[in-house]
């Protein structure tokens, strides 16, 4: 895997403010704060996507961007946080290594997210779910 600004920035070749690290993630501030407190939650391992990850780093992301959560919560008193994990440029992720964004959240902050709802009806909705085989 090519190595990106995250993987330089756990290597310790680029500065940054850590929050958080252990054997499976590394943790800090986003240099792009959208509002004080953003925090980037990224796998050690350069993995570009969620669904390159192993399991063990994708459950210790998660676990540790619910304690950071909480730790933002009590630090900056936002009014709600969005957690959001993004895969592959189609899907928002601008960094190819997999990381996720603890963004605190405030009425009228600016950040916005379209979401188009289509409603197919039940019945196209369970042959889309037919066709996810796990």
């Amino acid at each position: 895997m090519p190595e990106t600004v995250f993987s330089r920035i756990i290597a310790g070749e680029i500065p940054c403010a850590k929050v958080y690290e252990d054997a499976h993630v590394f943790a800090f501030m986003d240099a792009g704060q959208v509002n004080p407190g953003h925090v980037i939650v990224a796998t050690r391992q350069p993995f570009e996507t969620l669904m390159d990850a192993d399991e063990p780093a994708a459950a210790a992301m998660m676990v540790a961007a619910r304690r950071i959560a909480q730790a933002v919560e009590a630090a900056f008193k936002p009014e709600g946080i969005t957690i959001l994990q993004a895969n592959r440029a189609a899907g928002w992720q601008t960094v190819p290594h997999l990381h996720l964004h603890v963004l605190p959240r405030h009425k009228d902050d600016g950040v916005g997210l379209t979401w188009p709802r289509k409603e197919p009806g039940l019945d196209a909705l369970k042959a889309l779910a037919a066709k996810i085989v796990l």
